[in-house]
């Protein structure tokens, strides 16, 4: 293996990064989730080595990781492997408002962790990573209006979820 393939792999798909990770908050416990970024890079540049190279990068690394994370799911679920995870602290010295931020997003990453797999991977996708509906389709394999069906059903729970909260409420 040449350092040039090693670059070229680099150039095409570290942009990707913050999607990959994102990603992967999204579907991982969070003690799991750089290693869940560290396995699709793997998976990724071992297929890049072969010559199975995309023609888009995005939605091939999408891919990779929510295969990647379903896996893991599966070893630890065969497992039994708790994946209870604890709620982010916010840090005390910091700001108020930087607080309730921290609170506010912990209170959407925990209702977002509630959902089931298919809403939350199709909310991921669509709304957190910016993917087309017929984009997330084809990295998820199901139809787009299967797709669409998620991400509404999702977002409609989410705003249920949410609903009572404090934090949400419109200030008068």
């Amino acid at each position: 293996m040449t350092s040039k393939v090693h670059e070229e792999f680099l150039a095409a798909t570290l942009p990707t990064l913050d999607l990959v990770y994102n990603l992967a908050r999204r579907i991982a416990p969070r003690d799991e989730v750089e290693d869940l970024v560290q396995e699709t890079y793997l998976r990724a540049f071992e297929a890049w080595v072969r010559r199975r190279r995309p023609r888009k990068v995005e939605p091939w690394m999408a891919t990779i990781c929510l295969n990647a994370g379903r896996s893991r799911l599966r070893r630890a679920w065969n497992r039994e492997i708790p994946t209870d995870q604890e709620p982010l602290q916010p840090d005390p010295a910091s700001v108020e408002e930087e607080v309730i931020k921290e609170i506010r997003r912990s209170v959407v990453h925990d209702a977002l962790s509630r959902l089931p797999s298919e809403q939350r991977v199709a909310i991921a996708l669509m709304d957190l990573s910016g993917f087309t509906a017929a984009e997330a389709a084809r990295i998820t394999g199901a139809p787009r209006g299967t797709i669409l069906a998620r991400v509404h059903r999702g977002r409609k729970k989410l705003a249920q979820m949410l609903e009572g909260s404090v934090l949400f409420r419109e200030e008068a």
